[in-house]
Order: C-alpha cells, then structure tokens, then sequence
C-alpha cells in the first residue's frame, strides 16, 4: 500500500499546466504510470487493448500517444523501471495478488450477469503488470528514442535520488511515497491528465497536473525528512501495514511530539495493542537508504542523446506486430521524429 499523504498534501498542491514544465527533464516513474495505462485504457466493460494474439496492448497505446504530447510541450521524460523489490515488500506484493484475483472473479461475474459499469470497475481492480508488459513497453521506448533507466530496486527511490542530484527537474508519479524518498519536487497526473469518468457514477471530473515541493509540504507539517518518513510509517507503506485507527492527523501529532522514532516506537507500543508486525527502524533504513544506482552527470547526459527515433521500427513494432493503425501510427511516428529532432543534443543543464 502506498502511503496515504493525500490528506496532509492538499494545501501544498500547485494545478500546473505542461508548459509550465516545458523544457525540463521528468524521470517518470514507468511502473506506475504503466499501470494507470492498464487501469483506464479499457473497453466499456473493462475488457484491455489487445492485438490479434491476445497480447495486451494499453500500456503500449499510453506510452506511444501520452510520451509524444510531453514531446510536443517540450518535456523530456526519462522512464525509470523497478528492479527486485525490498524483502520487506513481499506481504504487500503478495496482498495485491490476491486483492486482483478476486477482482478478476469479480469482473468475470459481472460479464456474465451483464452488468457493464461494475464489470468496468473490477477490471481496472484486476489490473497486473506482467514481465511481457514490461518488456514490451521497454521496446517500444527505445525505438521511440525515449531513454530510461533500470532500478536496482524501488523505481521511486532512484527517480527521489535523480531529482536530489540535480539530474531531473522533478518526479512523476501518482504516489505519494517518492517524498518518503526524498524527491525535491514530485508532479502528478503527468501522463493521466484529461476528462475522466469516475467509477460507477455518472460524473466527469477534469484530472490535471499537480505539482508539490519536499521543503514546503515539509514546512507546512512543520517537520523535517525523518518525522515524514515516521509518519509513512505510522499510517503504512509498502514495506509495513501501519498501526490500526491510525490516520494522518494522528500520526502527525504522533511525530510532532516525538524526538526520535524510538519514542513513537514506544509511544504506539503502550497505546496500541497490536503495535507494529515489521520492525519500524528497518522500513525506515529502506527509505533513508534505500538501494539506487549512482549516475554521474555525464553518463546521464549520454544516456539522454544517445536515445534515438527509429520510424521504421516503431511502425514495424505497433503495426505489424500488435495492430495498430498503420496511418495513424505513421502520423505520430513523423510528429514524435520531428519532435526529437527540434530538441538535438543538449546538455542536461540546458533542461533542469
């Protein structure tokens, strides 16, 4: 579960528009962000994007069309995938599982009894990201000439890590948990922005891009880096479940009277029963330290230009192999070239 900091970071939130953001390089946190494809590039009754073989093929429309309107707003995105995940994470890996099975269950049962808004809601429920999505999506950013970088571990902890360094301009990503991080600056619905439908209702809601400064929500909270990562802690993250009946007014005041994560250690061992099943200090090692690659200024630099367009194998890729509309694919195929080619080679001083 990620951390639900909504509450606590509703006052620091900034609307923006992507041209606020033109001419920066974004590290786009690719697991979530494929994910949000998956979830809501769906058919009415929550049936995903697939090609002739029964591949599924959302993420790929998302990354193609949405990864080309950053392009175009001038915005260089640079992908950062998840590698092997902190031992701690395998209660919540494992939750998730079963929460999209039954959602899985769910989704078929409503199919069948022909209930479409339900179905469409378990389905985006079910959503899993699979090695093959992954793969795929790696693909086709290459032929795209859209960099990205493989994490040793959490994807989150590398993008907090290249935004600290200078590398990017900010984070994208629709979690909350990159502050525990230490991400200067995070924006979110990045990629999701437009009209949206909310489930099961007949409502539309305009979804735009948001972004949020580390130092004002922490001066807002009157905290600093560790008290946020105690207050993660309390409510629950990926890494532990979180104290029951604890929300986030609570756990702020929690941390606010507390010098040290020994004392809230102590405090929620005496006033709750139940207290915390993963040792506190350990998660928060994780968010302190947690496993990232080091990428030197230059080496970053090549990685940006070295990424090149590749028509021919973008049109080959999403046409031939997954079906995609030749003309339309052709059109972007020229736009996103274009694109590239105005951007040329630059320094990542010229971005950030």
């Amino acid at each position: 579960m990620a951390v639900e900091l909504g509450p606590l970071v509703s006052e620091v939130k900034e609307p923006i528009s992507l041209d606020d953001i033109s001419n920066k390089i974004i590290a786009v946190d690719a697991y979530n962000t494929i994910y949000q494809f998956l979830s809501i590039i769906r058919g009415p009754d929550g049936t995903p994007l697939k090609d002739s073989h029964g591949m599924v093929t959302s993420h790929l429309s998302g990354l193609f069309y949405r990864t080309i309107n950053l392009l175009e707003h001038k915005i260089t995105p640079v992908f950062v995938f998840d590698g092997i995940p902190p031992a701690l994470k395998r209660r919540t890996i494992e939750a998730r599982m079963s929460r999209r099975k039954e959602a899985q269950e769910q989704w078929e049962k409503a199919l069948k009894e022909g209930m479409v808004e339900e179905a469409r809601a378990h389905a985006m429920a079910s959503t899993r990201i699979t090695k093959e999505i992954v793969q795929s999506g790696k693909e086709l950013l290459e032929y795209m000439g859209i960099a990205y970088i493989q994490a040793p571990s959490e994807g989150e902890a590398q993008a907090a890590r290249l935004t600290r360094e200078g590398l990017v301009y900010a984070s994208a990503t629709q979690d909350y948990d990159i502050f525990l991080f230490g991400a200067d600056v995070a924006v979110r619905n990045l990629t999701i922005s437009g009209r949206r439908k909310l489930p099961r209702k007949n409502v539309f809601v305009d979804i735009t891009p948001e972004r949020v400064e580390l130092k004002r929500l922490l001066a807002n909270l009157e905290l600093n880096q560790k008290q946020l990562i105690w207050l993660g802690i309390l409510m629950g993250t990926d890494f532990n479940e979180g104290i029951d009946g604890v929300g986030p007014k609570t756990a702020l005041k929690i941390v606010k009277e507390r010098k040290s994560l020994k004392e809230v250690v102590s405090y929620v061992n005496e006033k709750y029963k139940n207290g915390f099943e993963v040792d506190p200090e350990e998660v928060e090692g994780i968010f302190l330290k947690p496993e990232t690659s080091e990428i030197s200024r230059s080496e970053f630099s090549s990685t940006l230009n070295s990424a090149k367009a590749n028509k021919e194998k973008i049109i080959k890729f999403m046409c031939d192999t997954h079906d995609f509309s030749q003309e339309r694919i052709d059109k972007f195929a020229d736009m996103l070239v274009g694109y590239k080619s105005a951007a040329g080679q630059k320094g990542i001083s010229s971005w950030v």
